[in-house]
């Protein structure tokens, strides 16, 4: 009889990245393969919710402390979260070998549908259609949500398409995108059982 010896275990895919600036302080602190526990403070209440949604529906541990120039305005803290948590996602991922790599979810909130699909590719690249109903939404500028976007794509190394379908309440729009940003997240890095071992790309490497 043939002994066959027990699989190797799953790595963890986590990671801790820190990002200090004249403008910012930041930790991110994540497990792709937890169960949505987060705990966030950025001093921007509606940016904690979005970055609750991305925990909860992408199935992250998802700590963000981040400390920022809001007396000036948003910007800064919500770009560089975007950055650090794009840099953190990135090291988590490894060399991609075994995941499914695409990922698409269409997530609707009352009036609101939104549709966002990722690659992880190696290749940064954002295309984001989303008219927002209104400027602000509590102290959260709406304008920032493609600052967030753009500055993970950039140090996540994805191609990420974003389009908001209907909207009439920026609140749900918002929601929408996000809570379908991290379904396709959650796709995206599943462990594919048929190529467990596999880079998902014919070039051998991503």
């Amino acid at each position: 009889m043939t002994l066959v010896p027990p699989s190797e275990p799953v790595a963890p895919r986590a990671a801790e990245v820190s990002r200090i600036t004249a403008e910012t302080r930041i930790t991110v602190r994540l497990n792709l393969d937890g169960t949505g526990q987060a705990r966030l403070h950025t001093g921007i209440g509606f940016f904690d919710h979005m970055l609750d949604q991305i925990a909860r529906h992408g199935l992250i541990d998802l700590d963000i402390q981040a400390e920022g120039d809001l007396h000036i305005d948003g910007h800064h803290t919500v770009e560089d979260v975007g950055i650090t948590l794009g840099q953190a996602v990135h090291r988590a991922v490894g060399d991609k070998a075994g995941i499914r790599r695409y990922g698409h979810a269409y997530v609707p909130l009352d009036e609101a549908l939104s549709r966002v699909v990722v690659d992880f590719s190696g290749r940064p690249g954002l295309v984001m259609n989303v008219p927002f109903k209104s400027g602000m939404i509590g102290t959260f500028d709406s304008q920032l949500a493609h600052e967030f976007f753009q500055g993970f794509v950039n140090h996540a190394f994805v191609t990420l398409h974003i389009d908001n379908l209907r909207g009439e309440n920026a609140h749900h729009q918002a929601e929408t995108v996000f809570k379908a940003f991290a379904r396709a997240l959650r796709a995206a890095l599943e462990h594919d059982p048929r190529a467990p071992a596999t880079i998902p790309s014919t070039k051998g490497s991503l």
